[in-house]
């Protein structure tokens, strides 16, 4: 938002973003909902790493069900309305703008009107797991399971789940169209580049998990959708992979900014006017955060993901995940241990370090360090 208000843009904020009540990074926030206004502390500890008694299961599971309200459409409503009273009180002479529009769904708890969810009831089948597979998961997936309280969900409450998380993701296609409609009766939809995005996946009770913070393509896949008519058409896809931090570098060339020599990512604009120009294909993600015995880092290039997840103490090494996405889309099978497998992973691990600039290990440390002492707020 600094950069795109730098370059003559209006930055707005409608909706989630997460951010601490003292602090906007430049955006005019137009809503003020309950999703900017926490006081952060940026506080945490590693639990025990051989500690995985399972906690109780996760209240968010008692939360499932039909319903014609509920904290989420609440919140996403209200954002429908702000953006579209945004856009129809715009005039000629106000400056161009760029908004983001952050909307709750589809996000627990998991409820939908029972009209929509009629759609989907009976029509979702539950996860394949297979034998074994839980006592093959790296040790920070252990803790994640145990101690979010994903451990003996019922199965019943899983095809539930699945059902909601489907109808929610109708409902909020229904709000998101109210918004775009909303820039065609105002007369701002040949101007406007409109981008569908999410800030991480839902595992939706896939290899066991919920929510988020897994590696797995569930969680770490994202869409995206770009859509500006006037320059590009429809009907077209990129296959290679790429991230956030690549839109980040998207938006800024697009609104005619200039991003910081230190910034990551690379902008697509390119890539989207001819779908031959080469395209590194490459996208990382890391977790530092909560649930888990030490923080891990993925590089996703072609059609191999890789995973390494740092040393939790000096006693329990780093573990590390190799897949095939081509011939085992669904992650089951782990091909690190391979001894063919060697080589490729060595040249990911150097591609990850390169592109995050430090060795996870370090992160993992450097972290440990800032969770102690948490945020200094202003």
């Amino acid at each position: 938002p600094r950069i795109m208000n730098g370059a003559g843009y209006e930055s707005i904020l409608c909706g989630k973003m997460h951010y601490d009540r003292s602090r906007r990074y430049g955006f005019k926030d137009i809503t003020g909902l309950f999703t900017n206004n926490e006081m952060k502390s940026g506080k945490g500890r590693r639990p025990k790493p051989l500690r995985l008694k399972a906690r109780p299961v996760s209240p968010r599971f008692s939360e499932i069900g039909p319903g014609d309200s509920s904290i989420v459409m609440s919140h996403d409503q209200y954002v429908t309305q702000a953006a579209t009273r945004f856009f129809k009180n715009r005039t000629d002479a106000d400056k161009p703008f760029f908004m983001l529009a952050g909307f709750l769904a589809p996000h627990p708890p998991f409820v939908v009107p029972g009209k929509v969810w009629e759609n989907y009831r009976d029509a979702v089948e539950n996860p394949y797991i297979p034998d074994g597979f839980f006592e093959s998961l790296p040790l920070n997936y252990k803790h994640l399971r145990a101690r979010m309280g994903l451990v003996g969900v019922d199965p019943k409450t899983v095809k539930l789940g699945r059902e909601m998380y489907y109808g929610l993701t109708e409902w909020l296609d229904t709000e998101i169209g109210k918004v775009l409609e909303a820039l065609r009766k105002n007369d701002l939809v040949d101007n406007t580049v409109v981008i569908y995005v999410s800030d991480h996946g839902e595992n939706m009770g896939e290899h066991g998990f919920w929510f988020k913070k897994t590696m797995y393509e569930q969680s770490a896949g994202v869409p995206m959708i770009i859509s500006w008519p006037q320059r590009w058409r429809g009907d077209q896809r990129r296959h290679g992979a790429c991230s956030l931090l690549d839109l980040a570098q998207t938006i800024v060339e697009l609104g005619s900014g200039v991003a910081p020599g230190d910034w990551d990512g690379d902008s697509m604009v390119g890539w989207m006017d001819d779908p031959h120009k080469p395209w590194k294909d490459l996208a990382v993600s890391q977790y530092y955060g909560g649930h888990i015995a030490s923080g891990y880092a993925m590089a996703r290039q072609g059609r191999y993901k890789y995973v390494y997840h740092t040393e939790p103490n000096r006693e329990i090494g780093p573990e590390r995940e190799l897949y095939d996405l081509v011939h085992d889309p669904m992650e089951f099978a782990n091909l690190a241990g391979d001894r063919g497998q060697q080589d490729r992973i060595k040249v990911m691990h150097d591609v990850l370090v390169k592109e995050l600039g430090e060795d996870p290990d370090e992160t993992e440390q450097r972290c440990r360090v800032e969770r102690r002492n948490g945020y200094h707020h202003l």
